[in-house]
């Protein structure tokens, strides 16, 4: 008797160059988990033009992600691996949502005020409405988990609030999601300042390792991150967030635990330490750069990624749609 997989949904927005955090955030778990869940994987474009965007710039950075999961492991043979813009039941699901979400609720979303104070110029509907598409996406596929950083648990809440008040009003519809969240590195910091997310759109480069970088790149940020005036590689976020973050990084890039991580550099100063995690991390790079690049050649095996994974993406999504469209009384053929 063939066991039922639990269902995971993750999606990741193909804007500026992810990071470290956004590999060990995301695409690694994703790895980790695809043999143990039945998973769904997006490319969040349309979450993307929330911000403008160059559209030239778009198409290339979409398939230059596409890519870069295949390499770092993500298989589409185990998982359905799609484009978010070739589903269209996401936007339609997402104006049935509209109507049960409360504007209240949106205007609290913590993001939503960053992302207002940073683009004021441009504070339109999409960035105020984005927790109820990504509530959507979510949805959609009856995802019984959703593997997310602490910075968007808000989000994930948001869903569950969603779905609960969908589900109590019509009758059990939408599964509601729970969160799946790392241990260990849950929140990468900067480097240059380590009680900030380490992130894809920072403004001073230096604090951020992108899957980009070349080695010499990594290893010289590694070398300029915050320490603390001690000399001690001791896990201790409160009193040294430097080190720690460092120690998360090394941890999880060498695959050792958080002592034998603090074990291997008994003794030794920050010097030698920050090198280390530098080439660590280095190292686990290098292999995943040059698969990704070979990939970007093969435009054909690409496109025919995105083909096969939005034709099973659409007929999960249609599913639930049609539910829900059932329920709240639309007409249909």
């Amino acid at each position: 008797m063939e066991v039922t997989k639990k269902k995971l949904y993750s999606a990741v927005q193909p804007t500026n160059n992810l990071t470290i955090g956004n590999y060990l955030g995301a695409i690694k778990q994703w790895i980790a988990l695809q043999d143990e869940y039945d998973c769904t994987f997006a490319i969040a474009n349309m979450h993307a033009i929330t911000v403008r965007q160059d559209p030239a710039a778009l198409r290339r950075k979409t398939l230059e992600l596409l890519a870069l999961y295949i390499a770092c492991g993500v298989d589409p043979e185990k998982c359905t691996l799609y484009l978010q813009s070739h589903v269209p039941c996401h936007a339609e699901l997402a104006w049935v949502l509209n109507t049960f979400t409360y504007v209240g609720e949106m205007e609290r979303m913590t993001q939503f005020k960053d992302k207002s104070a940073k683009h004021a110029d441009n504070i339109n509907m999409g960035l105020m409405d984005y927790p109820v598409l990504m509530a959507a996406d979510i949805l959609l596929y009856q995802a019984d988990f959703v593997p997310v950083g602490i910075d968007q648990r808000q989000h994930l809440e948001i869903t569950r609030d969603i779905a609960i008040r969908f589900n109590n009003i019509y009758s059990p519809t939408f599964t509601v999601p729970e969160g799946l969240y790392m241990k260990v590195g849950a929140k990468i910091g900067d480097l240059l300042d380590p009680t900030k997310k380490m992130s894809k759109s920072a403004e001073n480069a230096n604090g951020s390792i992108f899957l980009t970088d070349d080695r010499d790149t990594v290893i010289r940020k590694f070398k300029r991150a915050v320490t603390d005036s001690g000399n001690e590689v001791r896990f201790d976020p409160e009193n040294k967030p430097g080190v720690s973050n460092l120690l998360s990084i090394y941890s999880i890039f060498s695959d050792k635990t958080i002592a034998e991580a603090e074990a291997d550099f008994a003794g030794k100063g920050y010097g030698d330490f920050k090198l280390a995690v530098g080439e660590a991390v280095a190292d686990k790079l290098a292999p995943i750069q040059a698969e990704q690049t070979r990939l970007l050649a093969d435009r054909e095996y690409l496109d025919k990624v995105f083909a096969s994974g939005a034709e099973k993406a659409y007929h999960t999504a249609r599913k639930t749609l049609s539910k829900v469209y059932k329920k709240i009384g639309f007409y249909q053929l």
